[in-house]
């Protein structure tokens, strides 16, 4: 160890977009402090990106540069290789399995890529004597990772939720201020720069997804399974809905919940509405929240800011000191011949209240109809009608059900929606009490 700590740690970044970028940024400007963290002298050796003449603002003299990513891998003057390329395979997974193949850790903020392969990658890492490094992939400012790995590892945890996507917690915070429907709000959204050019991944409730697959691995001790998790987005959501939310005392949120169940782990995605005076209500904008359940701290919350340049680079330095320090801890806090692979509790089978919106044909004796649909399926509900429907001969109907199965939901609202042929002005939305 002695020998190790006099040795300087030798990095490479790979990817220079904002994340890279502000990563070569702290870690010149904050040199002296990062190594004092680290025990010795934390160097940047080498980098690559798609483009050496595109100027990042950065200074790179004395920095060597790789126009193929790959090479980083292979230089013998590399300890670390960050991926802060993206993607969840292609260049990114290949440069990361080259770098642990060639012995050398890795730190990635990648989770897609460890959302789908996470598993694979741990097992080589682990095989190779390496540290996988990825405290960056969720929540970026957050270190949730260290928290649940290390800090909670004396609980038995049965619950992980939270707001995981600051995208979607922006557009439905923007919502309820302004009274603006969706689209609106999205295209603010993207003129601030809080989404990619394609905002599918976030508002589609994917991004989320990603994360929540690998902290509930690492929570519960099982493999990484992203198929595992259902995933609803924030598409259907209008201003009706919000305003109705904020009618009945509740705040709309997307949130995602790990947690353990009597037929398996369920990981699920999707839209909420929670009282508003609880504490996940009241985190705004692009801000995240996390909420771990353990035997014997209770409920521990996590707060801060999800993305972002520095947030994220701030948390990738972190894992560079870790691995300066010689902390290498398995991928997914267990050996992987420890983990278990996970049987997936069915989302169906979930009893909780719902709020419902949808769309019928205004004629005699529909809502009687409507009411026996629901009753025959053991669904009972109080009823509001919202008539502000620009649609001729249309109706909106909004219900509170109370709880019941989502099972048997579903299949009264398959039976309304077919009645009315009018899907697309039908929501359910989940009230989840927290």
């Amino acid at each position: 160890m002695d020998e190790l700590m006099s040795k300087t740690l030798r990095v490479a970044i790979a990817g220079l977009g904002t994340v890279g970028a502000e990563t070569v940024r702290l870690l010149t400007k904050r040199r002296t402090i990062i190594s004092s963290h680290a025990g010795r002298p934390v160097a940047l050796v080498a980098v690559s990106a798609n483009s050496k003449s595109k100027d990042r603002g950065l200074d790179l003299n004395g920095i060597d540069w790789a126009d193929d990513p790959l090479a980083l891998a292979m230089r013998d003057d590399v300890d670390v290789v960050c991926e802060l390329i993206g993607g969840s395979d292609g260049v990114a997974k290949n440069v990361v399995e080259a770098a642990i193949a060639s012995g050398k850790s890795v730190v990635t903020a990648n989770k897609a890529m460890l959302a789908h392969y996470g598993t694979e990658l741990a097992s080589k890492a682990e095989n190779c004597g390496v540290i996988l490094a990825y405290e960056a992939a969720v929540a970026a400012g957050i270190p949730i990772i260290r928290a649940v790995r290390d800090g909670l590892v004396a609980n038995e945890l049965s619950r992980v939720y939270g707001i995981f996507n600051g995208t979607s917690n922006y557009i439905l915070t923007a919502m309820h201020e302004s009274g603006r429907d969706f689209n609106e709000v999205l295209a603010e959204a993207q003129e601030l720069g809080y989404t990619e050019g394609d905002p599918t991944c976030d508002i589609d409730g994917i991004d989320a997804g990603y994360k929540l697959s690998l902290l509930s691995a690492l929570a519960f001790g099982h493999t990484v399974d992203f198929k595992a998790v259902d995933i609803e987005g924030i598409r259907s959501i209008s201003a009706i809905d919000i305003a109705y939310a904020e009618k009945f005392g509740y705040r709309i949120k997307l949130l995602g919940f790990a947690e353990k169940t009597n037929d398996g782990i369920r990981q699920r995605v999707h839209p909420c509405m929670v009282a508003k005076d609880t504490l996940i209500a009241k985190v705004e904008g692009v801000f995240n929240a996390i909420i771990v359940d353990g035997e014997s701290v209770g409920a521990t919350l996590h707060y801060g800011r999800g993305a972002g340049a520095g947030p994220t680079a701030s948390a990738v330095i972190s894992d560079i000191i870790e691995i300066a320090l010689g902390r290498g801890t398995p991928v997914f806090g267990l050996p992987v011949d420890k983990l278990f692979v996970s049987q997936k509790a069915r989302q169906e089978l979930m009893r909780c209240r719902y709020y419902l919106r949808v769309g019928v044909i205004d004629r005699p004796g529909v809502l009687t109809h409507v009411r026996n649909i629901m009753s025959n399926q053991d669904v009972s509900m109080d009823l509001f009608i919202h008539n502000d429907y620009n649609q001729r001969e249309r109706m909106l109907l909004v219900f509170i059900i109370h709880e019941a199965e989502e099972k048997l939901l579903r299949k009264a609202i398959t039976e309304i929606v077919n009645l009315n042929d009018d899907q697309k002005v039908t929501v359910m939305i989940r009230i989840v009490d927290l």
